[in-house]
C-alpha cells in the first residue's frame, strides 16, 4: 500500500501537469513557471488574469461592443460561462462598459489600451513620486528608462515637459 507522502505527492504532480498542459482559448499554454512572467503589460500592471486580458484584447480588436457568443467563436475551447464570468469580472473592475443587447449583455471597453496603459502608468509613477523623500530619484530613473528604450524619445520629453510648463505658466495669469 502506497504511503500518504507517496499519494500526495503524485496528486501534487498531477495537479503540477494538468497547469503546464491545459491550453487556453488561443493554444497558449500556462506553466506554473511563467504564468507570472508574460510579456503583456496589461497582465502585470493591471493585475489582470490571462483569460481577461485576451478577452480585453479581443474587445479591443472589434469595432462594436460583443456579446458572450460573439466573444465564444472567437474562443471555441471556453465555456460560455467562463467567458461571461471573466467579462462581468471585467465590468466590476470597470475596464468595460455593457448594456442589454436583447436579453444578453453586449461589452467594450471602456477606454483604449493606450488610454489604460496612460492611466496604469500615471498612478505608478504617482505612487512612486510620494513615497520617495526624494522625487529626483524617480524622476532621473524615468529619464534613464527613456533614455535606454529610445533616445529620441527626451526630446519628445522635453517637448512635454515645455509644453507642460508652458500651460501652467498661462493659467497663472
Amino acid at each position: 500500500m502506497p504511503s500518504l507522502t507517496t499519494t500526495s505527492h503524485r496528486s501534487t504532480a498531477r495537479r503540477r501537469r494538468w497547469r503546464t498542459i491545459h491550453v487556453l482559448g488561443n493554444n497558449q499554454r500556462v506553466s506554473p513557471r511563467t504564468q507570472g512572467t508574460a510579456a503583456n503589460p496589461l497582465r502585470s500592471r493591471a493585475g489582470l488574469g490571462p483569460l481577461e486580458a485576451r478577452l480585453l484584447e479581443l474587445l479591443w480588436s472589434r469595432a462594436q461592443a460583443a456579446t458572450v457568443g460573439d466573444l465564444q467563436q472567437a474562443c471555441p475551447a471556453l465555456a460560455y460561462t467562463t467567458i461571461m464570468t471573466t467579462l462581468d469580472r471585467l465590468y466590476r473592475k470597470r475596464l468595460l462598459l455593457r448594456h442589454r443587447d436583447g436579453r444578453a449583455f453586449a461589452y467594450r471597453p471602456r477606454c483604449s489600451r493606450d488610454e489604460l496603459l496612460s492611466e496604469l502608468v500615471s498612478g505608478q509613477v504617482t505612487g512612486l513620486l510620494g513615497a520617495s523623500a526624494e522625487s529626483h530619484v524617480v524622476l532621473s530613473t524615468l529619464v534613464r528608462a527613456v533614455r535606454e528604450t529610445d533616445s529620441a524619445l527626451l526630446d519628445q520629453l522635453e517637448a512635454l515637459v515645455r509644453a507642460e510648463r508652458s500651460r501652467l505658466g498661462s493659467g497663472r495669469k
